[in-house]
């Protein structure tokens, strides 16, 4: 039987493309944006994409010129198992994560250049601040008053299955070339995503291989990609990516470094809706249907619709958590839910 044809990118409509010619410009056109973008050259002048025009290695020796001796956590391929990170047959990983120095991880980079069968090289999330000194002054974009979390990507040819972040994310490319297929937050049905508790990255991420999708174990995906939309980042091309929308994310070159900002308008102080989905899944999915009911409309009532009714028969300063949240009210149901589950 013939292998499934791969998603023709090139047929998929274009993340529409914005001029911004400022930090100011691109901090009004960040504020309440809900669909991706791209900014061309917005991160060209950095230090870091310069070096990657010249060579991988050059990017390589700049990043070690700035590294801290300290071990990185590296996921490392199979030989010959492409450059796809995901499970394997059998749901386990069909990759190792390992720590090692940053000069280790890449003299192994170094020596398997040009080697097709070399099993991928994948430094996810590693945070600017931690385990580099002066790489993210040198090489910063400013986000106005935004506290955002930095963190570098660095690897070999790879392929990320679609997941989604809560905080809003703005992605610079900065050595090699990267390829994003995106989707609506509300199309993760049609996504037919994966296990929840058991990730290759901790997000749930789509079982759909975007490279050979089998749309007749997946037929829904056909709906998804009536949605989706492709951003082709260069070195120095930014692509902002709203919180919720589902990616997925190739680096297509032999050496590639994306850096990234993620930013949540909420307050800090507040959860991650993540871990009450996986309460509510622990405490309320398996009831019976009749108590399911009761609890949805609960939820209904106190969370989603939330209106006046629900507190305007309670005195001011009796509504506690019924209230808007503060860092002293918040951290009172964190403690009490804390005790709870602790039992």
């Amino acid at each position: 039987m013939a292998e499934p044809a791969g998603v023709d990118f090139g047929a998929l409509p274009r993340v529409a493309e914005e001029a911004l010619a400022s930090a100011d410009a691109l901090d009004t056109r960040l504020a309440g944006a809900t669909t991706p973008f791209v900014v061309r050259g917005l991160v060209a002048d950095w230090p870091l994409v310069r070096a990657g025009q010249e060579s991988g290695a050059a990017a390589r020796a700049y990043l070690l010129r700035h590294h801290r001796e300290r071990a990185f956590t590296v996921a490392i391929g199979r030989p010959n198992g492409g450059e796809r990170l995901f499970y394997d047959d059998g749901m386990a990983m069909n990759f190792r994560t390992v720590r090692a120095s940053l000069p280790e991880i890449f003299a192994d980079i170094d020596a398997n250049e040009g080697n097709a069968a070399a099993p991928a090289t994948y430094l996810a999330s590693i945070d600017l601040h931690d385990y580099f000194d002066g790489l993210h002054d040198a090489n910063l974009v400013a986000l106005g008053a935004r506290d955002p979390l930095a963190s570098i990507w660095i690897g070999t040819p790879t392929r990320i299955a679609a997941h989604n972040d809560f905080p809003d994310n703005l992605a610079c490319c900065a050595v090699g070339h990267r390829r994003f297929t995106l989707f609506p937050p509300d199309q993760f049905a049609n996504l037919y995503l994966g296990p929840v508790e058991h990730t290759p990255a901790g997000r749930t991420v789509s079982m759909v291989d975007l490279k050979a999708p089998d749309f007749d174990t997946f037929p829904k995906f056909r709906t998804a990609l009536s949605h989706a939309l492709v951003a082709e980042l260069a070195p120095g091309d930014a692509l902002f990516i709203p919180s919720l929308w589902w990616h997925h994310v190739e680096a297509l070159d032999p050496f590639n470094v994306l850096v990234n900002y993620w930013w949540r308008d909420s307050a800090r102080y507040l959860g991650q809706p993540q871990d009450a989905l996986n309460h509510a899944m622990l405490a309320v999915r398996d009831l019976p249907d009749h108590q399911k009911a009761y609890w949805r409309a609960l939820f209904n009532h106190y969370v989603f619709d939330n209106g006046d009714d629900v507190t305007s028969h309670i005195p001011t300063d009796a509504r506690g958590v019924l209230a808007p949240l503060t860092p002293d009210t918040a951290g009172k149901l964190r403690a009490n839910l804390l005790r709870a589950l602790s039992r």
